[in-house]
């Protein structure tokens, strides 16, 4: 089955032809040099009216009333309303009668949606997308089309159709070239040809001045030409007016004349009109015309010049600022991102974007103190540990935990009575052996007695061994300081091994402090101790208000583990005891290494752990 078995697209029912004449040739125009420019088989400007019904503003090439319209104006009527309701570009196959439909389509229809109406080109080709870029291309005319064809068709009188005409030949004049000047003087050539003037004229701010750019039917002039000068004069006066200023004026004019009368004088009095040219609410330029006095400029051709200008006046800006040298433009960009960044549009935005940068000067430029943070643990610097001197068991307790002792203070007493014992053993045992010795010299029986001697002898030293025991029963403070370990009073008749600990005397106002410092600093650490004193100051758990300085005196070479990392023992030197400090206490302690950079300080470990991961 063929799709004109399936169904023709008929979209007679839902057109309606247009009222215009003189506006519709202008728009087919336009659309013939569109349709050469991209090779297209036609184009139409379609409007949807209120009705709902689609109205035919132009066409080309246009369409005879004996000749059925060719299928995409047809599909193009169909469309049309879908394509406004999607608001978006859109792309449809043209598919031949004998087409199948698995067959790809040879023929495509671009449509464009303008305001109010659709701009629709048919092509023969296999690319749409491309099809489609070709289209868009022609979308600098869209404000033609869009102003002057549907709006003008709409609600102007009759009478002022006519006037777009030589509008959307100029508008086209000028898109013809893509550089600058070439556009300006077919602009100003267009100007003098289509309003019958001796002379028109293009100039551009630069600057706080209006510098002549473009004269008609002239390639060079010189900025020290009279005439010139006296142009540029008039195209200022408009430009600081922001106004249309046209000599002779009708009236009472509501603007100053004075330099187009004074353009007008040299030379022979001739009629002056200077429109400006605006680029987003912003007077860019000014267009000076020049003819003969007896035919001065009316309102309408001052209202169709101004519709020129406004559509003109953006394609000439962009051209302009695209053909100057790479430092003007470079120039432009800083002046623009200036005017952005220091105007007062983003105000929150730009607040954001400054604290930003704040932020990061500050952590790029400056300095914080390095410091490394470790627990500590205070300790006494000297203490003396009392063991149980042999296997007893305790005859007596006389201090307990935290009392304060003096050097030789008993602390406790060991039971002595089985040494007492052993000891008078010893001694009688010993008197014997002597007595044997004496009665066996006196016998003269030399070798008996030297044994008895021997005997006694061996005797004597374990009276001394038990002497020396028993008067270690004395658990003696050898140095003054407070029982820190010992609470042993409740243990009195308990046995004890020799060598158990019995009790810890410490001098607590004399302590130091231990420092467990991270592996990944103690480099640092070691550095800093090479160059100099290293000093720190730490807090205890008991007393986080209370500040006690410090000095490092001496790092232990070998590591310990702690906590699943390695960490080495720091001792350092207080600075002071207080008398709340004990020992065993707790606490965090911070050594000042000096200043670093910020930026150093945040990603010192981040950079150190990158090091390791890359081997860098």
């Amino acid at each position: 089955m063929t799709r004109q078995q399936a169904g023709s697209s008929d979209g007679s029912a839902g057109a309606a032809p247009s009222t215009g004449r003189q506006d519709g040739r202008a728009l087919a125009g336009l659309l013939a040099r569109h349709c050469a420019g991209i090779d297209a088989e036609g184009a139409a400007v379609l409007r949807a009216g209120r009705d709902g019904r689609v109205e035919i503003l132009a066409v080309h090439p246009p369409a005879r009333k004996d000749v059925e319209p060719p299928d995409w104006l047809r599909q193009a009527l169909v469309s049309t309303n879908d394509v406004l309701a999607g608001g978006a570009a859109a792309v449809r196959p043209l598919h031949e009668p004998e087409d199948l439909y698995s067959q790809p389509a040879r023929r495509y229809l671009a449509m464009i949606p303008v305001v109010g109406g659709v701009v629709a080109f048919a092509k023969a080709t296999g690319e749409p997308d491309a099809l489609l870029r070709d289209v868009e291309r022609t979308h600098e005319d869209v404000p033609a089309l869009e102003l002057y064809g549907l709006c003008a068709t709409a609600h102007a009188p009759r009478g002022a159709v006519p006037r777009l005409e030589p509008v959307l030949a100029l508008l086209a004049a000028v898109n013809e070239h893509d550089r600058f000047l070439a556009a300006a003087m077919a602009l100003c050539n267009e100007l003098a040809a289509r309003w019958r003037c001796e002379r028109a004229s293009l100039g551009l701010l630069r600057g706080r001045y209006v510098e002549l750019a473009a004269m008609s039917h002239t390639e060079k002039f010189s900025r020290r030409m009279r005439a010139v000068q006296l142009i540029e004069a008039a195209m200022e006066e408009c430009l600081d007016q922001d106004i249309e200023v046209v000599y002779p004026a009708e009236g009472e004019a509501d603007f100053v004349c004075r330099d187009a009368r004074e353009l007008s004088a040299d030379g022979g009095p001739t009629a002056v009109l200077s429109v400006p040219l605006r680029r987003a609410g912003h007077v860019e330029g000014v267009v000076t015309l020049q003819r003969v006095a007896e035919n001065p400029f009316d309102a309408e051709e001052v209202e169709s010049l101004r519709l020129a200008c406004e559509l003109c006046s953006a394609r000439l800006i962009d051209l302009r600022r695209r053909d100057r040298w790479i430092g003007a433009k470079a120039a432009e960009g800083v002046r623009r991102g200036l005017a952005v960044l220091l105007g007062a549009k983003h105000t929150w935005a730009k607040l954001l974007v400054g604290a930003l940068l704040a932020g990061a000067l500050t952590v790029a430029l400056a300095t914080g103190d390095y410091r490394i943070e470790a627990p500590c643990v205070l300790e006494a610097t000297t203490r003396q540990v009392l063991l149980a001197p042999f296997d007893g068991q305790i005859a007596s307790v006389n201090v307990i935990v935290g009392d304060k002792v003096s050097a030789g203070d008993v602390l406790a007493t060991l039971r002595t009575v089985g040494l007492k014992r052993k000891r008078n053993a010893a001694r009688a045992e010993q008197f014997e052996y002597r007595k044997q010795a004496d009665a066996a010299r006196a016998q003269k029986r030399w070798a008996e007695a030297q044994m008895a001697s021997a005997k006694a002898r061996q005797l004597a030293e374990r009276i001394e061994l038990l002497d020396d025991q028993i008067a270690r029963a004395e658990i003696k403070a050898l140095i003054a300081g407070t029982v820190v370990v010992g609470d042993m009073e409740r243990f009195v008749g308990a046995s004890v091994e020799k060598g158990q600990v019995l009790f810890e005397v410490s001098p607590i106002r004399s302590l130091r402090a231990e420092l467990a410092v991270p592996e990944d600093q103690i480099a640092d650490l070691l550095a800093a101790t090479r160059a100099g004193e290293v000093r720190g100051a730490l807090a205890a758990e008991s007393y986080p208000q209370r500040r006690v300085d410090f000095v490092v005196e001496r790092i232990r070479p070998l590591g310990d583990e702690a906590d699943d990392e390695v960490v080495f023992r720091v001792r350092a030197r207080l600075s002071e005891t207080p008398s709340w400090m004990r020992p065993g206490m707790e606490g965090l302690a911070r050594i000042g290494l000096g200043r670093r950079r910020v930026a150093w300080l945040w990603s010192r470990r981040l950079v150190n752990r990158l090091r390791l991961w890359f081997w860098w």
